[in-house]
């Protein structure tokens, strides 16, 4: 057991400090050079001798040939405009030879722990100077900004004796908003408040603006086939905007310090419903101790999931009463009794939602 170890401690410091690990086919090799060499020594036979020069030289041409395949590889991540956490993303890999007349061969990418990056790509060659372009899935955990992904290059070319490895970095400026996929309890709630909604507004319905022709990505039940029949494409109609969907959310930052997996699920529920609630063009105005933003006048919808992002408590920092009583309130409060004193929620009969402590059946942690 103290011989193992003890080898173990050897090829750990050789490991760490070489950036390799020797293989299976590396340890025969470094056996059988060991034998010959101590039989070439002992016998004291020239052919033996030629034979571990030989091998000595593989060894040594080996351990070049990998360094100089990682040497001059330069990776960058391009990454899409808006990502979500807990939500795979499609990105692309693009990795370089700098290296203008020599190639790499067998190059492995693999991503570091924290990368997000979970599978292994595999380059037989890579020309010198070449560019090369690999589509990936990336995952973020958590939301926030994030600035660095690690990822590691690794090859056993030429002859397998060992795995060199190199750790690179991509660095970019990222801000990954929150999760937009419903949690337990998100769908309901949202169909709780749109049905609500819709009750309050219920025989107004929209005006006829105009018909112009459709447009990718929308809705079939607007297009008016009498008009598309007339000129052979596709028509729609278009109504005026309904400005009485208006509805306030308010945020409040004030949250004790035990209150903190509830206000991650808070921001993960307030990211959801803003964005869902814009996608149905309702007119958003999303409130906190140090914002107020309103869709689409002072920006879209990616203003409010890049702040929900970055957002932390401000403990000691009271929030502020309602100015806008006639429009629906969504209010997120680890104290609701002090919300419902300030009047959020008790304007004339356009309802309200204030969700506290116990409005989240599974607080993120």
């Amino acid at each position: 057991m103290g011989i193992f170890h003890w080898w173990q401690r050897v090829a750990t410091a050789f490991t760490t400090g070489l950036r390799q690990q020797i293989t299976r086919a590396g340890l025969a090799f470094a056996a059988t050079l060991t034998i010959v060499a101590l039989a070439a020594f002992l016998s004291a036979n020239n052919l033996l001798f030629l034979i571990l020069a030989a091998m000595l030289s593989t060894l040594l041409v080996s351990g070049f040939i990998s360094r100089l395949g990682l040497a001059g590889l330069e990776l960058d991540v391009i990454l899409p405009e808006h990502i979500s956490a807990r939500r795979k993303v499609r990105a692309v890999i693009r990795l370089k030879n700098l290296k203008h007349w020599v190639p790499s061969f067998s190059i492995h990418l693999a991503g570091a722990a924290e990368s997000g990056f979970d599978t292994i790509l595999y380059f037989p060659v890579i020309p010198g100077g070449a560019v090369l372009e690999e589509p990936v899935e990336l995952y973020f955990a958590k939301r926030g900004a994030q600035r660095e992904r690690s990822f590691q290059f690794s090859t056993r070319f030429p002859f397998g004796f060992s795995e060199r490895r190199e750790m690179v970095t991509a660095r970019h400026d990222v801000v990954v908003y929150p999760c937009l996929d419903p949690q337990p309890g998100f769908e309901a709630l949202l169909a709780s408040v749109s049905g609500e909604m819709e009750a309050l507004q219920r025989g107004r319905g929209h005006d006829f603006y105009r018909i112009r022709p459709y447009e990718a990505l929308e809705s079939a039940r607007h297009v008016d086939w009498k008009a598309t029949a007339h000129t052979g494409n596709l028509q729609v109609r278009e109504f005026s905007r309904e400005q009485d969907r208006h509805v306030v959310m308010y945020f409040d930052l004030d949250a004790p310090q035990d209150a903190e997996a509830w206000f991650e699920s808070a921001v993960d529920c307030a990211a959801f419903l803003a964005f869902r609630l814009a996608e149905h063009d309702a007119r958003v105005r999303f409130q906190s101790q140090d914002i107020d933003v309103t869709l689409p006048d002072d920006g879209d919808i990616y203003t409010i999931l890049k702040y929900l992002a970055l957002v932390n408590p401000r403990r000691g920092k009271p929030p502020a009463a309602p100015d806008d009583p006639s429009s629906f309130h969504i209010v997120f409060s680890a104290n609701p009794e002090r919300m419902s004193a300030l009047g959020w929620g008790a304007g004339d009969g356009r309802g309200a939602r204030i969700l506290g402590r116990d409005a989240f059946p599974n607080p993120a942690g």
